[in-house]
This record gives C-alpha cells, structure tokens and sequence, in this order.
C-alpha cells in the first residue's frame, strides 16, 4: 500500500516504523504462538492437516489481529487506509476460522487472493497508477500457491477455491465501497 500515494499518505520517516509494528504484530508475534502451542503438544503438528487443530491456534492468530488493528487504530495519527486495511484482513481471519469448525479451506489463498483483489480494486480506482505489473505478478503468485496446495494434497480443489472466494470477496467488496 506504501507505493501508492493516492492511498495510503505516511511520511517517508514512518513507513519503516509502521512496517516493523505490522510485521511483529501480525507475523513473528502469531508464530511465536503457533510455536508454543506445537512446543507444548497442544496441536499435532504445524501442518494443522486436520480442522481441529486449525481452530485453535486460528482462534489465536484472529485475537492477535484483532489486537493489532485496534492497537494501530488508537492511534490517531495513522492513516485511516492503512487500518481500514488491517480491519479487511482482520475480518478475513476471523471468517476464516468461524469457517474452520466445519471445513477445512486454505488459509493461503485467503491470504493471497485477499491481496490480489485489494491490488485489482486500487487499480480500477487510480487507473493512471501502474498496478498492471503487480496484478500479473499477484494473478502468478495466487495460481502457484493454489498449485503448489494441490500438489502437497493440502487441499481439495473445493477448499482452495473457498479460500480464493473468502478472501477475494470480502476484500474486493470491503475496498471497493471505501474506494468508490
């Protein structure tokens, strides 16, 4: 989102900043989580092959986003794109695991095709940003994650193409009404 202007307006001092809090707020902080939770015997393994060991450590990973988006939401200062992003994705974790107590869809392509679709909508908004590059590189990404869950027999072609469809809808949806 820091490569459009259009969208996101932070200095260029606090883009680092602002980086490092997302990323220990939502990545390093929830692996340290899952970790513990695999370290303690609590799930059977990392690869979470089954849904019941999906529901806990997502219930756990959701509290984490839902804590940093209101961290970062308190702050008056930041800019209202940026957590109007964090609540998107919020929202798709939390679906995500409200959808994992009775089926088993991939987490990666929610992720990824979360990300495809805040590219497409940003691109149908600011027409004269060069987003055509990102979006093939996106579509590329999204069609070898979805691959690659196939192959491992990580998914079923139905739980890969319900974490597309989570994940692009409620981001297409969600930016585009705040876009337009």
């Amino acid at each position: 989102m820091f490569i459009t202007p259009e969208v996101i307006r932070v200095s260029e001092n606090n883009k680092g900043v602002i980086l490092l809090l997302v990323f220990l707020t939502t990545f390093i902080i929830p692996l340290i989580s899952i970790l513990i939770l695999w370290l303690t015997k609590s799930i059977k393994s990392l690869y979470m092959m089954n849904m019941e060991d999906r529901v806990f450590p997502f219930s756990i990973v959701s509290l984490f986003y839902v804590m940093a988006t209101y961290f970062f939401h308190l702050n008056l200062s930041m800019d209202f794109m940026l957590v109007y992003t964090l609540s998107v994705i919020t929202i798709c974790i939390i679906l995500l695991t409200c959808i994992s107590f009775f089926w088993r869809i991939s987490a990666h392509m929610t992720g990824i095709s979360g990300f495809l679709a805040i590219i497409t909508v940003t691109g149908i908004r600011y027409p004269m940003l060069e987003m055509l590059y990102p979006q093939l590189f996106a579509i590329m990404v999204c069609g070898g994650i979805a691959t690659s869950r196939l192959y491992l027999n990580a998914h079923t072609p139905s739980e890969v193409l319900g974490g597309f469809m989570l994940g692009f809808s409620v981001c297409a949806f969600s930016f585009y009404y705040v876009m337009f």
